[in-house]
């Protein structure tokens, strides 16, 4: 399909028949006066009783805890960059979408005009008794690290950035499958990332955390190599230094087993894959349009495994793979938060 034909198609299928991809449902009867004498007055008042009297009642008398927060300030939306909260709306219901069809859970999806770390916390700290999580999505880093650590550090509920750890439980347990199809293990190979962003350094940590080396870890931002020379590093790229003469991705790639991009289209050619070790895995990530397009890097050598993020290429590695069922087991079991350890069953699951 042509870049053009899929546009079309896509803003047809977000205007019609009715413009956008949500709707509420109700899950109780209305058709008569009784009804609505116990959806609303006089009869709302006893849960509103029973709830003040005993604040984990709201399980039971509310949908609180089938319900998450999708929320934005639209910083880093896809692979597309800053393009503010309104913008984001349509990732947002799309977020929505698939928590609701893989995981049947409810979502408001909350775009805010926020452009600071702590304006956007007192948002969602003053919003947060009505919802069971909290899905954060599409804010820039290093920010994003900082709202992630605040809410969990201020809020009774599950907290969680999907562009950091849903994408590093992806990333990683596809990379674990790849590299045993591939006769490779995690702990000897050299690994290049591209994207010092959100999913790629929560990518890196995770990574690290299950038996990769850091000194054979590669992390590029838009400067190039994170190395020891530079002076221009935050706190969260320092993690991964390294002391070494490589400066740019055509440096990092020689003899390279594992190449992780989440950052921008295109950045992987075919001369640079061609350089890689034998037998190399390639997660090309970047939404929506790939680091280099699977047609493309098979035609350039036919040892490699590809993934990209896309639904319509094979080897799809996108959190959606994870998310939904990440909350689900959370919110099913009154966890106030996502700790490491479900981080990592995820992974193995």
């Amino acid at each position: 399909m042509t870049d053009d034909k899929l546009k079309q198609r896509a803003l047809h299928y977000h205007e019609f028949p009715t413009p956008g991809k949500l709707a509420l449902c109700l899950t109780k009867p209305t058709n008569s006066q009784d009804d609505l004498s116990l959806a609303y007055t006089p009869g709302v008042a006893e849960p509103v009783l029973a709830i003040a009297k005993n604040s984990d009642d709201v399980f039971r008398y509310t949908a609180k805890g089938n319900l998450v927060a999708v929320m934005t300030n639209g910083t880093a939306v896809l692979g597309l960059g800053n393009l503010g909260p309104l913008a984001s709306k349509p990732v947002m219901e799309g977020k929505a979408v698939l928590f609701k069809r893989f995981a049947d859970i409810d979502v408001f999806d909350i775009e805010i005009d926020a452009d600071t770390v702590e304006s956007f916390v007192d948002t969602a700290r003053r919003i947060a008794p009505t919802f069971g999580g909290i899905n954060l999505e599409d804010i820039k880093a290093p920010e994003c690290f900082e709202i992630e650590r605040a809410l969990i550090e201020q809020l009774s509920i599950p907290v969680f950035h999907d562009d950091q750890h849903g994408t590093a439980i992806v990333i990683a347990a596809a990379l674990l499958n790849a590299l045993d199809i591939q006769g490779k293990t995690l702990a000897n190979v050299q690994i290049v990332c591209i994207g010092a962003g959100a999913a790629g350094i929560s990518s890196m940590r995770l990574l690290t955390g299950l038996g990769a080396k850091k000194s054979n870890m590669l992390l590029l931002d838009t400067q190039g190599v994170i190395h020891s020379a530079r002076r221009d590093l935050n706190p969260y790229k320092m993690e991964f230094v390294r002391d070494t003469d490589k400066r740019t991705l055509a440096d990092a790639l020689v003899d390279a087993d594992v190449f992780i991009g989440v950052a921008k289209p295109d950045l992987l050619t075919g001369d640079l894959l061609k350089s890689m070790a034998k037998r190399p895995v390639i997660f090309a990530l970047s939404n929506p349009a790939p680091e280099i397009r699977p047609d493309l890097a098979h035609q350039c050598r036919d040892d490699l495994i590809i993934a990209t993020g896309r639904s319509d290429y094979p080897n799809q590695v996108n959190n959606v793979l994870c998310f939904p069922y990440i909350f689900r087991g959370a919110l099913d079991v009154r966890a106030t938060c996502i700790n490491e350890a479900m981080i990592i069953a995820a992974v193995e699951a």
